[in-house]
């Protein structure tokens, strides 16, 4: 912590306790300003590009490019009263005691590819932290094998890109996280984080070292200070529920100097159902170099609907490796050399995020954020643990067909995954065969054509429910969805939240129930889908 922040922080404690007693007539912005300006230092004129009210000329320009779902960006969409741009760590620290002040809600934003919004709406007054400007990062080559510190609010394409950056003469190392360059890195890595070399190394959270949060009475804690049962909870549990993230240590990987990638596509006149089939008995059990993610999806062919199965692969090593395994272990996927692109790991990076050039384009376009590109979308998230048969495939296809737009991607585990134990971190899903995301997109605004791509969305996820998990029916945390219940936050918080909790953490939710109640027992740090604390027991007359 700054000395100055750690001064002003000592000296206006109780100053900022007696703003929750504002008059009336104090607008809440400039009470917050007040508070903000004591916490910090800084005098309220220096801090107009900090703290953002609704008439604020840089108000939607700073809210708007991070709303990476178009159904949140509507006229109608619920708005902050406040939009903090956090510029250092003394303004988070202030911005959680202020808002803790005045009594309102408090969302923090990283990247902003929460998928239903819950990082920057809320159907109550509240305020958003948003880390975007949070993103140093330092790599350190010579701390064995090489490691990272990485501010939430960088986006992972950055982080690849400076690892590509300070890793070219110790050998080629990658991390493994998630394959879209503008992913926020303080969300996806405190929801446990997964990308195309889970099978080999596992999580992203498996490579986690240390942290930096801010707590809910504004102190900064490391790993040492905040204890093991938080640091593990933030680790896969979401940080959003215990405090700020301000910045993870991470450990680096070593990957090969050559990788190779490829693409096969199949439609069901090709016989795509063999294909898809035996993948679920490949995929998950292969060499753990290999990650070949299934991607099915409607398509019309010559006027005439079908399915499209597509194999995406990544595979660490060269193609001569590859095609010999595959040609002896899934000859129903009838892989050619052709298919196949040796590259380097950096170029993979850009050829999964679909770059179909990036052996010739230069890496520094993963610094690219890409704001204000969002669609419309729903999604929803599976687990599979057993095999599926032909004939339940051949009717999630024809149920695909219906729907007209829904794409389902298949995640397969096995490897690193089923090595690691359940209660290793948050995340209880490791002994699974694969994981499944419905994706549904739409480029169209209005709710009569949300609620009809909403209502194909659901119904499917309803065909799909023989198929899955169940009692509970798993899913994955990163991939937000409120259909499976919110927290109202009253008496019942804790059933409402035991309800998707074990959907998200299975047994770890008890665990996750029990640090939320020790460090954030006032709740201050909720939202639609947080962890809740214990309920308190009647006192006995």
């Amino acid at each position: 912590m700054k000395l100055s922040c750690l001064v002003f922080l000592i000296v206006s404690f109780l100053v900022s306790s007696s703003l929750a007693t504002a008059p009336p007539n104090t607008s809440i912005y400039e009470s917050f300003l007040q508070c903000f300006s004591n916490q910090t230092g800084a005098p309220p004129e220096k801090l107009c590009d900090v703290v953002l009210p609704q008439s604020s000329a840089s108000f939607t320009p700073t809210l708007r490019p991070y709303i990476r779902n178009a159904r949140f960006n509507t006229s109608t969409s619920p708005k902050p009263l406040l939009v903090i741009a956090a510029r250092s760590e003394c303004h988070v620290q202030a911005t959680v005691l202020c808002t803790k002040s005045l009594n309102f809600q408090l969302k923090t934003r990283s990247g902003g590819h929460d998928y239903d919004g819950v990082s920057y709406i809320s159907n109550r007054p509240f305020f958003v932290l948003d880390m975007s400007y949070l993103r140093n990062i330092t790599v350190d080559m010579s701390d064995d094998g090489g490691s990272a510190w990485v501010g939430a609010g960088a986006t992972l394409g950055e982080v690849y890109y400076n690892i590509w950056q300070s890793s070219k003469t110790h050998g080629t190392h990658g991390f493994p996280a998630g394959v879209c360059p503008t992913v926020g890195a303080g969300g996806h890595i405190s929801g446990g984080g997964y990308g195309n070399m889970i099978r080999k190394y596992g999580l992203s959270v498996d490579y986690v070292t240390d942290a930096k949060i801010v707590d809910v009475n504004g102190r900064i804690l490391d790993r040492k200070s905040m204890g093991e049962d938080l640091f593990w909870a933030i680790g896969g549990g979401g940080g959003a529920s215990f405090g700020v993230i301000l910045s993870f240590k991470i450990k680096l990987v070593p990957v090969p100097p050559r990788v190779t990638v490829f693409r096969v596509e199949k439609t069901l006149v090709e016989n795509a159902l063999d294909m898809v089939h035996k993948w679920q008995f490949v995929a998950p059990k292969t060499s753990p170099d290999l990650f070949m993610r299934l991607m099915l999806q409607p398509v019309t062919r010559n006027t005439t609907q079908t399915v499209r199965a597509s194999v995406v692969a990544l595979f660490l090593g060269k193609q001569s490796d590859l095609m010999s395994l595959l040609t002896k272990e899934f000859p129903e996927l009838g892989l050619k050399p052709e298919n196949c692109t040796e590259m380097t790991w950096i170029q993979s990076v850009m050829w999964w995020a679909n770059n179909d050039n990036a052996t010739v384009i230069k890496p520094e376009i993963l610094l690219d954020r890409n704001p204000d590109s969002a669609s419309f979308l729903k999604r929803k998230s599976d687990y599979v643990e057993k095999e599926i048969s032909k004939d339940g495939l051949d009717f999630l296809c024809k149920k695909l067909m219906e729907a007209g737009k829904l794409g389902l991607v298949f995640n397969p585990y096995g490897g690193k995954m089923s090595e690691v134990a359940t209660t290793a971190t948050p995340f209880p899903h490791r002994k699974r065969l694969f994981k499944v995301q419905h994706s549904m997109n739409w480029k169209d605004p209005g709710t009569d054509v949300e609620s009809s791509f909403m209502e194909k969305t659901r119904s499917f996820y309803s065909y799909m429910a023989p198929f899955v998990t169940k009692n509970p029916r798993h899913t994955y945390l990163n991939y937000r969805d409120l259909d499976i219940g919110i927290n109202s936050h009253g008496p019942n918080s804790y059933r409402e939240a035991e309800v998707y909790g074990r959907k998200y953490f299975g047994e770890n939710f008890d665990r996750l129930v029990k640090v939320k109640t020790a460090v954030d027992p006032e709740n201050f740090f909720r939202d639609e889908q947080s962890i809740p604390t214990l309920p308190t027991k009647p006192s006995s007359s």
